[in-house]
Formats: C-alpha cells, structure tokens, sequence
C-alpha cells in the first residue's frame, strides 16, 4: 500500500511474526522495507498504483529484483468491508495470493526516462500555449491587434515586433517596417493594428509573458536535449536494420517538433520499422508512441487487446439480451 507519510505492507502470517508493517515514505525507510521483504522470502509484490506516491517505492523494488505489481484501486476496492490501511494491504496480499489482481501497463526500466523527459516536455508546451494566450491579451488590452494582420504572433513577423515593442519603439511604421515579404496583410493594414494604447501596465504584462514564453523555450529544447541522448543511446544498443529508411512523407514539421533526427533512431530502435508512414503519424507522434509503450508488443496478446487498452474499443455491456453502449472510459495508458 502507497501513502504520501507511510507504507502499510502486509506478508504472509507464516513469514514473519509481525506480517503487517508500517514504514515511512523515506528514503531509507523505503531500503528498510525492501530489505523486510527479502527477509520474508517475498518474491513478487503488489501495490497499488494511484498517485505519484508509489513511484519512489517502486524504484526501490524494482532495483533490488522484486517483481513488482502495480494495481488499479478501482479493481481491488469493490469489496464492501470496513475500510483502514491494514486491511487494504491485507487484502491487496489475499488477492495477489490467489491471481486475482490484473498488474497496469509499465514499460521497460530502460524507456520509463524517456518517457518521464516526454511528459515533461508535453506539459511545457502546454504551458507555451497558455503564454502565449496571456500575451496577445496584454496586446489586446493595448489595442494592438498584432493578432487580427498576422496568424502566427509567434512566427517571424509577430516576435520581431513585439521584442521592438518592449525594447520600446512606439512607432507603428517603424514596427511595420518588420513584416515578412509572404505576411498576407498589407504594410497600411499592419500600421492600422500596431496604433494602439500602450499602457504601463500592459507592457509590464507583455514584458513577463514573453519572457516567460522564452524561458518556457529554453526549458523544451533541454528536455529535447535528453530525449536526443537517449533515444541515441538505445538506438547504439540495437543492430542496424536490415531495410533503408524510406523517405519522409512530410516536409512540413509539426509546430515545437524536437529539431533533431527522430526517424533514423527510431528506425533502429524498431527493428527496421519506419512508424512515420502510417497515415496521420508523424515523427513527433512516434517518437511520443515509442516514448510511451517502448517496442515490446507482446505485452498485449492481440491488436483487439491494444486497441482496448487504449480506450478506443466500444465498453458495450449487454442485459436481458439488448446491448447497452456506454460512454468510453478515459484514456489511461500508462501509470503516471
């Protein structure tokens, strides 16, 4: 059992007089309790998995060479009893006993950094989106209507005015001055957007947005960094495919891809499978794929099997011979 303080852990009553232990959730706790289990002779261990909790514990295990068990709690608690942390992990030990409890999907050791760098960068750029939002407000609240003439305010035209706004230019022509050649809108139009009201305290606004935009960049382009080292490195691990790397399908990249080569590794690491020539699948989506699952299909025993794990198969039920649909389950492919 996981907790954000302690760990109730429970083990057979024949191998140890005290079979139910409570640890804390510090580090040398955690080895404490590793080192309980082995004591017991415990071979395989379940837990349960919600949270972020259980992570460190699960480190811990999987280093020593338990054969770790991570669990849904909506699976192991649709029994009606009293409810405590000593019973749960008791019952969590009676239904591992016996085979009853169905482990969640982790990949491989060697893909959870990689995946780990992957979310990490995923929620960078969502946070990009959200900057940049705040930032065409402060232009708003200023009537500088940048984002009616131009369609991307993070493209050439949009940053190249707006750092010549914060580095103080007022002039609307001079900032026109700044268009691209291929901008849809005329000079004339782009003057008539750049007059605008430009407040103290929106450009204070503007000022952290943006910077906070630049910031969030740099920190994407670290995250890209490490994903590049060690999809490198496990791409080194495995032989060199025996077909070519087709050619790329699309000459456009997707907006904030990773600016290295994803295709080469990823053709290596696969085994000579290029997954960028499936329709509506790019670079960036395998790598987030890959990212996610690693390369080990066997983990499902079917493609019907995959497809429900992911949450895309109808959750039909059926009652008094009529089929009921309901709604889809969300989309939990990996335990965070």
């Amino acid at each position: 059992m996981r907790g954000q303080n302690s760990h109730f852990v429970a083990v057979p009553a024949d191998r140890d007089p005290q079979p139910v232990r409570e640890f804390h959730s510090f580090t040398a706790e955690l080895e404490r309790l590793a080192d309980w289990l082995a004591h017991c002779r415990i071979k395989t261990v379940a837990m349960e998995s919600t949270g972020v909790f259980w992570i460190p514990l699960y480190e811990v295990l999987e280093q020593r060479g338990f054969e770790v068990m991570l669990v849904n709690a909506r699976d192991v608690h649709n029994v009606r009893r009293r409810k405590s942390d000593v019973m749960d992990c008791e019952w969590l030990r009676e239904l591992h006993s016996v085979g009853l409890l169905r482990p969640s999907f982790r990949p491989a050791a060697a893909i959870v950094p990689r995946r780990s760098f992957m979310r990490q960068r995923e929620t960078l750029v969502e946070e990009v989106a959200a900057r940049i939002l705040r930032r065409q407000k402060a232009l708003t609240q200023m009537n500088v209507m940048l984002h009616v003439v131009v369609t991307d305010i993070t493209g050439e035209t949009g940053l190249k005015i707006v750092r010549h706004i914060l580095a103080g230019e007022r002039d609307p022509e001079r900032l026109a001055a700044h268009r691209n050649y291929r901008c849809h809108a005329s000079t004339a139009e782009i003057i008539a957007a750049l007059t605008g009201n430009y407040r103290a305290e929106h450009l204070l606004a503007l000022k952290q947005k943006f910077a906070a935009y630049e910031f969030l960049l740099q920190q994407i382009a670290e995250c890209a960094d490490q994903i590049e080292r060690l999809l490198t490195c496990l791409a080194a691990q495995q032989p060199p495919p025996a077909t070519p790397l087709p050619a790329t399908r699309r000459t456009r990249a997707a907006k904030h891809q990773p600016q290295f080569d994803i295709r080469g590794p990823l053709h290596r690491l696969t085994g000579g499978v290029d997954l960028s020539q499936i329709d509506n699948i790019g670079p960036q989506a395998a790598l987030q794929l890959i990212g996610e699952i690693g390369t080990d299909m066997a983990r499902w025993p079917s493609a019907k099997h995959f497809t429900s794990w992911l949450a895309l198969a109808p959750n039909n039920k059926i009652s008094g011979g009529r089929l009921r649909p309901i709604a889809l389950r969300p989309f939990c492919a990996a335990v965070r």
